[in-house]
């Protein structure tokens, strides 16, 4: 997998981030650079550590699944995928953030944001990624788009949010048929 096949990638796992940092611009009255930076931080930081994590559960596994590890890649990727496009699609109070950039409050919301991200460095064990890489562009793709999506979201409002989750599902889904694709084709 290359470079842009994994920038594709982190475009994608960084929507639910950006969502997420467009309602936090949405809580604050005044926006700072200072709220950007630690959403960046917080964000960027984890959608690096989970798909690290994923990679080395993953290649735990690697072994036992190598015939069907295009498979894997895909089901998770469309799995991840169609859960965002669905999320999107759901009515209701779309950004129930609180304004709140204390420790516990980051921590909860860059965990939740960042669970696809586990899954896709699953995926990553199962191709052949260089996952050093893989997290940098991940991570530095997530922290840019967190730390403007504050300020999309003071400036714009939440009408940005279920769009940004749609296309990040849909791309996940593309990227997983493209690697079945490229291996049954094989």
């Amino acid at each position: 997998m290359g470079i842009a096949e994994i920038l594709i990638i982190a475009v994608g796992v960084s929507m639910d981030a950006f969502a997420v940092s467009v309602c936090k611009g949405l809580s604050v009255r005044n926006v700072r650079p200072k709220h950007a930076l630690c959403t960046a931080l917080w964000f960027g930081g984890f959608q690096a550590l989970m798909p690290l994590l994923g990679y080395f559960l993953g290649s735990a596994f690697a072994d036992f699944v190598s015939n069907i590890d295009h498979w894997v890649a895909f089901v998770l990727l469309g799995l991840i995928g169609g859960n965002m496009i669905k999320e999107s699609l759901e009515k209701g109070d779309s950004c129930p953030v609180s304004p709140d950039f204390s420790f516990r409050t980051m921590l909860a919301m860059a965990v939740a944001t960042s669970i696809d991200a586990l899954a896709v460095g699953v995926s990553f064990a199962f191709l052949q990624v260089n996952i050093w890489i893989a997290i940098l562009i991940i991570g530095l793709t997530t922290g840019l788009f967190s730390g403007v999506g504050v300020f999309i979201g003071n400036l714009f409002g939440n009408r940005y949010k279920s769009c940004s989750e749609f296309v990040g599902g849909f791309i996940l889904i593309a990227m997983g048929l493209k690697i079945l694709f490229e291996h049954t084709l094989a």
